[in-house]
């Protein structure tokens, strides 16, 4: 057994298969993009189970420094009242990358500077291509050339009009763009220009929920969004599960040969998490999807794959953690912009999974991983939830298992350790 920090958590292992509900709070992504609009628009607005997180505390955070009202109501909803943007401030981004990328457009917006810094992390994050864009559209950016932190010279209005970016790096580049773009005089026309746009279904999102809105927006062309200059309609919506925080337990029932429920499971949707019905699928679970939400329920086995995760790279974590416990090698390709997320998510994946016993390797975009017998050991988590959440996944088949700064998980799921504890009791929650 390996040397354990006080702030390390032994993984549970699993003593038979689980079988329970797991209920998941509010999408990360759709929450933070609905603050966003609602404090773009004309009257007040009502989020409904949204789900509260260190990113999304940050991003209503954020919303109040430029003068938008962000009020609790009974039962955790949120009550956005905006006004005019209000500078003077400064903008606490944390690791949050929706933050610093959807929340510069709109200082713009702003009388006055706009100041934004975060994590120690957070500073060497992509951020050229946004920064740059903005300028082109008449974005006075000051201090910070491409990174944080920077400042932003708002003066009460934005020109606007066409840019071309390269979003290889983060599809939230364009989002943030998109959804400021109605405010601006012009309206916004992006236009990517470069290596593989990754997470599409992302900016899929983003536009469905700005037309939710009213916004009128024109996707037809590949890899250009205009965004016509209008007003922004208020909101009333309840926000769907995180599919991407179900892909942990889901896992589970793969690696232990159980059941697990997840109600409200949308028939349609444009999260990326929803992915995880088919790579299940293809690992070997069966999957059933109908009105009371998705089962997912172990066969015993659990396949390797040949996978291009850039959809939904969110997912890849998890599922390198399950390619390390499958019955033959894998390739996850797709992903080379996950090298710029809350850590280098790659090298942090081969680094921890060959220091259990696994064979894996790096490539330009992704991971080969070879199964070896595992053992435990530190998992390190560079203040990465989805980390801590890939060594729960191994825990669950590999005693001792020490999960480094499990806290991380307030990013995007504060319960997550509680939710684990309570699938593996077989208790509902």
């Amino acid at each position: 057994m390996p040397s354990a920090d006080p702030a390390d958590w032994a993984a549970p292992t699993s003593t038979g298969p689980v079988d329970a509900t797991v209920v998941l709070p509010g999408s990360k992504s759709l929450t933070n993009r609905y603050l966003v609009i609602a404090a773009l628009a004309q009257d007040p607005s009502r989020l409904r189970r949204p789900l509260r997180s260190r990113d999304t505390e940050l991003m209503a955070g954020a919303l109040r420094t430029l003068g938008v009202r962000v009020d609790d109501l009974d039962g955790d909803d949120w009550l956005i009242t905006p006004s005019a943007f209000v500078g003077g401030g400064t903008v606490d981004c944390g690791l949050a990358g929706n933050v610093m990328r959807f929340v510069p457009p709109i200082a713009g917006l702003a009388r006055g500077p706009v100041r934004f810094d975060g994590d120690e992390h957070a500073r060497v994050r992509p951020m050229a291509p946004i920064l740059d864009a903005l300028r082109a559209l008449g974005v006075t950016i000051e201090e910070g050339a491409s990174s944080l932190p920077f400042r932003v010279a708002g003066v009460g209005r934005v020109r606007g009009g066409d840019v071309t970016i390269d979003a290889s790096a983060s599809s939230q580049f364009v989002s943030g763009l998109l959804l400021a773009g109605a405010r601006y005089d012009e309206g916004v026309t992006v236009l990517h220009d470069g290596k593989t746009l990754p997470s599409l279904p992302h900016i899929e999102m983003t536009v469905e929920t700005l037309r939710d809105a009213g916004v009128i927006v024109d996707d037809s062309q590949v890899h250009t969004w205009r965004v016509e200059p209008g007003e922004v309609g208020a909101l009333d919506v309840v926000v769907e599960p995180d599919l991407s925080n179900s892909a942990q337990f889901l896992a589970a029932a793969l690696v232990t040969g159980g059941r697990i429920h997840v109600p409200g499971w949308p028939q349609w949707t444009t999260q990326g998490g929803d992915a995880m019905r088919d790579i299940l699928d293809i690992m070997g679970a069966d999957v059933h999807l109908d009105r009371t939400g998705l089962t997912v329920t172990g066969t015993g086995s659990i396949n390797g794959l040949d996978i291009d995760l850039s959809g939904s790279s969110e997912l890849t974590p998890v599922v390198a953690a399950l390619c390390a416990l499958a019955d033959g090698p894998s390739i996850i390709r797709g992903v080379a912009h996950i090298r710029g997320h809350e850590t280098d998510r790659i090298a942090a994946l081969a680094r921890e999974l060959n220091g259990l016993g696994s064979d894996v390797t790096e490539t330009e975009d992704g991971l080969r991983i070879r199964p070896r017998p595992l053992r435990g050991g530190r998992f390190h988590t560079y203040a990465d939830h989805r980390m801590v959440m890939a060594g729960a996944v191994l825990g669950l088949a590999v005693p001792g298992v020490l999960v480094e700064n499990p806290a991380t998980v307030a990013k995007t799921l504060p319960t997550f350790t509680r939710l684990w504890s309570d699938m593996l009791a077989g208790s509902p929650r």
